[in-house]
């Protein structure tokens, strides 16, 4: 074997292990929905786009373009919106709400438009008023 082979084999590995490794789909997940003007929180089941992507950053980013480096977020493809109301609101308060519901995902840009591409620790999985569940 070449030592050019050396190289080139583990590298066609790699790449070709990482694409198959990406594991990015709708999973189920519950959004709490809370508002002061409530009686109650709700429990909303819906899907969300959850999983790994592959991501290639180089160290020496200054040398290379853009479009060479690759940051991908498992993002939705496909989606839509529902929209619920919430029991025991007073008659002044909106009492509707719109969530999304994936359909299909991918590995892709996150798109501000509408998704939150920051990740922070969230405290929205609980309630401080009574809870109703909401099965679409």
């Amino acid at each position: 074997m070449t030592p050019a082979l050396f190289i080139l084999l583990p590298l066609v590995f790699a790449l070709t292990l990482g694409q198959s490794m990406s594991l990015c789909i709708p999973v189920e997940y519950v959004i709490h929905v809370e508002k002061r003007e409530c009686a109650y929180c709700l429990a909303i089941n819906t899907t969300i786009c959850e999983g790994f992507c592959m991501t290639r950053d180089s160290n020496g980013k200054k040398l290379l373009p853009r479009s060479a480096l690759s940051q991908e977020v498992c993002t939705y493809k496909d989606m839509m919106y529902r929209t619920v109301v919430i029991p025991g609101c007073q008659h002044h308060a909106a009492s509707y709400y719109s969530y999304p519901v994936a359909l299909s995902c991918k590995c892709g840009k996150c798109n501000t438009d509408y998704s939150d591409c920051i990740q922070e620790a969230s405290r929205t999985g609980y309630c401080n008023t009574p809870q109703k569940l909401h099965n679409p």
